[in-house]
């Protein structure tokens, strides 16, 4: 029996898996622009759409979020001996070590040299210094805390189906 491409569609747009990692994401984001809002650190409606669909960083992390409930729901739909479970373990592994390692390590770096790039620009020592991209990576608490959002959602997805 040959599925039509609407009814395909249809069935990608409700799948579990897909819809806990969209909520997943989109609630880790709606808590980082209310932390930030009830901190006073969003200024601009323009900030505020940014921080909502498109700034990394902060509490909780988007990324462990997402990771986790496809995680989550893969397990529960395939079970926790099976490739696709294996594989999106693998994933959430590499995506966290990034969170925590290579993106926040980066970040730091940036931002260190941005300050020296400032201080020299300041002396006279160097002119027209262009500031490097700051990327915000995260803390053990913040991917903690994505992750038990993502682990909760996927749950939900996978039990309410």
């Amino acid at each position: 029996m040959l599925i039509t491409l609407k009814e395909q569609l249809k069935l990608f747009l409700t799948n579990p898996t897909l819809l806990a990692g969209i909520v997943s994401w989109f609630c880790a984001q709606f808590i980082k622009t209310l932390i930030n809002i009830i901190g006073s650190k969003v200024h601009t409606p323009g900030e505020f759409v940014e921080l909502l669909f498109w700034r990394t960083g902060g509490m909780p992390s988007s990324h462990s979020a997402i990771v986790t409930s496809l995680c989550t729901t893969i397990a529960f739909k395939n079970g926790l001996n099976s490739d696709l479970f294996l594989v999106s373990f693998v994933f959430l592994l590499v995506v966290i070590r990034d969170a925590l390692g290579v993106r926040r390590s980066s970040g730091i770096q940036a931002q260190k040299l941005n300050e020296l790039g400032k201080e020299l620009e300041d002396t006279k020592v160097l002119e027209n210094y262009k500031p490097l991209k700051e990327v915000n990576g995260h803390t053990p608490m913040q991917v903690i805390l994505g992750c038990l959002l993502g682990f909760l959602i996927g749950l939900a997805f996978s039990l309410l189906k």
